[in-house]
C-alpha cells in the first residue's frame, strides 16, 4: 500500500478472471469510499477474456451525470495485505477517457478493510458485520 499526501490512498491490486486464472491485472487502485463497487477502464476489459456474466448498467457520478457502462464477473480481488474475494468489475463508457481504477466501499468491505483516516492507509477490520 502507498501512502500519498492529501487523503490519497492506493492499495496494489490484483483484479483476476477467476476461470482463466492467467488473465489478471496488477495495478495501484485508489480508495475510493464515494464509490461502491470496483471501477476500472473501458481499455482494460478485452485483457480478462470472457466474463461468465455481463450486463449494462447505468452510473452516476459525483456531479450527478449518469453515464453507462458495463457489469461483469465474477473477479477475483486481492487487495495487498487483506483477503481476497469475489465481486464483480464495473466497466464505464469512456467518452471523457478511462476513469483511474477505483476500489470503492463495498469491495472494502467484504475485504475486512477499512480507511484509517488519520494514517492516510488500510487497516484490518476482525469482524465482518452482521449488524
Amino acid at each position: 500500500m502507498v501512502r500519498l499526501p492529501m487523503g490519497r490512498i492506493i492499495v496494489q491490486t490484483e483484479v483476476t478472471n477467476p476461470f482463466d486464472g492467467d488473465k489478471s491485472i496488477r495495478c495501484g487502485m485508489l480508495v475510493d469510499t464515494g464509490t461502491g463497487a470496483l471501477i476500472l477502464p473501458l481499455g482494460w476489459k478485452e485483457r480478462f477474456g470472457n466474463f461468465r456474466h455481463s450486463e449494462p448498467v447505468e452510473l452516476q457520478l459525483a456531479n450527478q451525470e449518469v453515464v453507462r457502462g458495463e457489469a461483469c464477473g465474477p473477479v477475483q480481488i486481492r487487495m495487498e495485505g487483506f483477503r481476497p474475494i469475489f465481486n464483480e468489475a464495473i466497466f464505464p463508457d469512456s467518452e471523457d477517457g478511462d476513469p483511474e481504477p477505483l476500489l470503492g466501499y463495498v469491495i472494502l468491505e467484504q475485504a475486512q478493510a477499512a480507511v484509517d483516516m488519520p494514517g492516510h492507509r488500510l487497516v484490518p477490520v476482525r469482524y465482518i458485520d452482521l449488524k
